[in-house]
């Protein structure tokens, strides 16, 4: 059995009470995972956030008094200025083509999943996020993105913001903005997946970015993968 100092501590964020209590028993069915607290407006998240410091935050995005969206980005700028561990949080959100899912991710969110997640993708989603991974809801990530891009004024591809990489950085920016990974990414351009994870890491720092799931998001609000 997995000792407290050990188990991944989630908060749950949101305005349901019966939801919220759902997912505590969830959780804390888990030998590697305990509850560390529960807000039910994204302006209590934050200062759980503060107070708590979790590892996981399963924050929903639209609730009374402040949405997860604004809650997000604030606990993401106050973990930066304060220069402590941010929590990794999971937007959750009732339909797919949520708009807010895409400002969630800007904001520095890890992901997103569907309230109606199966409990088993749930628990796995949790894990995946605290082990430094991003995680989507079942389907077509760019699907969610592509149609966002739609909806914003049209403009051009803006290839000056990627001036800042190099040759090869860029050749790994494209191909993970177009979700391959690590190891196909390796295997086509004939190097290491070690070597991918650096320029990578290099990609995200110079482009200002914190998880791959904005990656991915920044690249097709700058329309750089085509039509």
């Amino acid at each position: 059995m997995a000792d407290a100092g050990s188990r991944i501590t989630v908060a749950l964020v949101d305005d349901q009470s019966l939801f919220r209590a759902g997912i505590r028993m969830l959780v804390e069915s888990q030998e590697d995972m305990e509850v560390s607290g529960e807000a039910g407006d994204g302006k209590q998240a934050i200062a759980l956030a503060t107070e708590r410091r979790p590892d996981v935050m399963l924050m929903d995005l639209r609730m009374p008094v402040m949405g997860g969206v604004e809650a997000t980005r604030r606990i993401v700028e106050q973990a930066d200025a304060a220069g402590t561990d941010k929590p990794k949080i999971i937007a959750l959100t009732t339909f797919n083509r949520d708009q807010a899912v895409v400002q969630a991710v800007q904001a520095g969110a890890s992901g997103y999943l569907l309230k109606s997640a199966e409990p088993e993708f749930l628990l796995a989603a949790i894990r995946t996020v605290h082990s430094g991974y991003s995680v989507i809801a079942p389907g077509s990530i760019h699907s969610l993105f592509e149609h966002a891009a739609r909806n914003a004024p049209a403009t051009g591809p803006d290839l000056s913001v990627l001036d800042v990489l190099s040759v090869r950085e860029r050749d790994v920016f494209l191909l993970a903005a177009k979700g391959l990974s690590n190891g196909e990414m390796a295997e086509g351009l004939f190097i290491s997946e070690a070597t991918v994870k650096t320029h990578l890491r290099s990609v995200l720092d110079k482009l200002k970015l914190r998880t791959r799931i904005q990656l991915v998001a920044f690249a097709h609000e700058r329309r750089l993968l085509g039509d």
